[in-house]
């Protein structure tokens, strides 16, 4: 056989190693979470030895977020299809967060893997997502979203600001999300229905960061936010 060919059917081999690792990966996450996971357990449960785990991934950490690198991608996706449908970078910011906190409301196993569940941050250079890249990344892709915010006036910031909008908007949607799907219908906390809360969430979000980082345009987007808030009820004593 040709070494071309021998070579091949080497990363065909490895390719199905690789998934069927990761596949395991997955299930013990989902049954004991990533913090009991350890390169040992898995190559027992795989059926693999010690060494071709460490040769596949190196590390815990590197195995792990492979893992949910697909999940990752899908998300963000998501993400890139909801923006399509903004004119302007408020309406993209919006529509992307929607996306973002209804696709973890309706997924919420996965959600928790992603964004709930402790486990060692891997290297960057071991992912197989572009880090830093809008086209690759979903939280680069809302930093991106928040850069043409700028762009269009309506906030005003160096890097360092607009990684801290950034920042604001992700954690603001992330923290309704994961409550939502830690707490479900706590009857202690008196809560709006999620679509209702979401929209005033973004509302309050988004008039804050246009507040609080000004461009020579943030007049025109705090009239159509505060439009918005009013409609929703934001402020509201009744």
């Amino acid at each position: 056989m040709p070494s071309s060919k021998l070579e091949e059917r080497k990363q065909r081999e490895l390719a199905k190693r690789r998934k069927d690792i990761l596949k395991v990966v997955r299930k013990m996450i989902a049954r004991s979470g990533a913090r009991d996971i350890t390169m040992r357990k898995v190559a027992e449960e795989s059926g693999f030895s010690n060494t071709v785990v460490y040769a596949l991934f190196g590390d815990k950490a590197t195995m792990i977020t492979t893992a949910l690198d697909d999940d990752l991608i899908r998300l963000h996706k998501l993400m890139m299809d909801a923006a399509s449908g903004g004119k302007t970078a408020l309406e993209r910011i919006r529509l992307v967060c929607r996306a973002h906190v209804r696709n973890g409301l309706q997924h919420p196993d996965v959600y928790f893997l992603l964004f709930m569940e402790p486990r060692p941050a891997p290297p960057i250079e071991t992912s197989t997502l572009t880090f830093g890249d809008p086209q690759h990344d979903p939280y680069a892709f809302v930093c991106d979203l928040i850069a043409q915010l700028a762009k269009e006036g309506h906030v005003a910031g160096d890097q360092m600001q607009q990684a801290l909008m950034t920042q604001m908007i992700w954690e603001g949607v992330h923290g309704m999300t994961s409550l939502r799907i830690a707490s479900g219908d706590d009857p202690w906390i008196e809560r709006l229905d999620a679509e209702a809360h979401l929209e005033l969430l973004l509302d309050v979000l988004l008039l804050g960061v246009v507040q609080r980082f000004p461009g020579p345009r943030s007049a025109d987007a705090i009239k159509l936010l505060s439009k918005s808030a009013r409609a929703a009820g934001v402020g509201s004593r009744n």
